[in-house]
Order: C-alpha cells, then sequence, then structure tokens
C-alpha cells in the first residue's frame, strides 16, 4: 500500500501507538512495515488490555491482522499524502484471454480467423455477427 511504503521511507525514528484487537498498546519506534501492515518495532513499551502491566520490550514483530487501529503523528501522515503515487504499470504484457496488440506491433499476417472465436480480439467475445450476412 502507499501508506506502508511511504511510512518505511519518511518515517524513520518517530514514535507511534500500535492498538491490537485483544485490547494490548505497544508504544515504540518504527522500524520496518511493509504491505500487509506488519510492524515490526524497537524500543518498545507494551500495556497490558487493562492497563496495569507495562513490559520494556527491546523489538517485537506485530502481525497486521491483529491491529485494532495505529496512532501516527500528523508531520508523518503529511509526508506520506504529499509523496507521489508510484505505480508500476507494465503495458508490454497481455493478460488474460484475447490477443491483446502491443504497442504499434501489426498483427500477424496469414492466420484465418476461426470462424467460432467472434473475430476481432482472438478470444472470447469479439464482434457481433450481422445476421443479415449469415
Amino acid at each position: 500500500s502507499a501508506l506502508s511504503s511511504g511510512i518505511n521511507a519518511e518515517y524513520g525514528d518517530h514514535p507511534m501507538l500500535v492498538e491490537l484487537k485483544n485490547g494490548e498498546t505497544y508504544n515504540g519506534n518504527l522500524v520496518k512495515c511493509d504491505t500487509w501492515m506488519n510492524i515490526f518495532l524497537k524500543d518498545v513499551i507494551c500495556t497490558s488490555k487493562d492497563g496495569d502491566q507495562f513490559w520494556k520490550i527491546p523489538e517485537c514483530f506485530v502481525r497486521g491482522n491483529t491491529i485494532k487501529y495505529l496512532r501516527i503523528p500528523d508531520e508523518v501522515i503529511d509526508l506520506v499524502k504529499d509523496e507521489p503515487v508510484k505505480r508500476h504499470q507494465n503495458f508490454k504484457t497481455a493478460r488474460g484471454r484475447g490477443g491483446a496488440r502491443v504497442g504499434n506491433r501489426p498483427a500477424p499476417q496469414g492466420k484465418k480467423p476461426n470462424k467460432n472465436q467472434g473475430g476481432g480480439g482472438g478470444g472470447r467475445g469479439g464482434k457481433a455477427k450481422n445476421p443479415a450476412n449469415s
């Protein structure tokens, strides 16, 4: 996700709070965050669900699907919002059915279209048959 990659790039050693679905909280500095929002923290203070027990942990890993919410400083969110989203699109590969033409490459010569394919793209669909010509 754009947020996780932006946080990784811009975040450095800012503190953050992670609350889990079970009620535990983790206050620490972000080391790494991946696209599944798995988070690796350092210099962590873990607080129990009821808030009466605390543990100081040098580092910990939090699985993304256990996270209820994150509290991140506003300046970090502003940095991530201002960063343009980078999309790696590769138009040179055709996917799925149909014979997608790539770039300015001409259609293959000498190949007769199969009359069961409906013309056009070399797969499902294609041009509708004209009942007047049948």
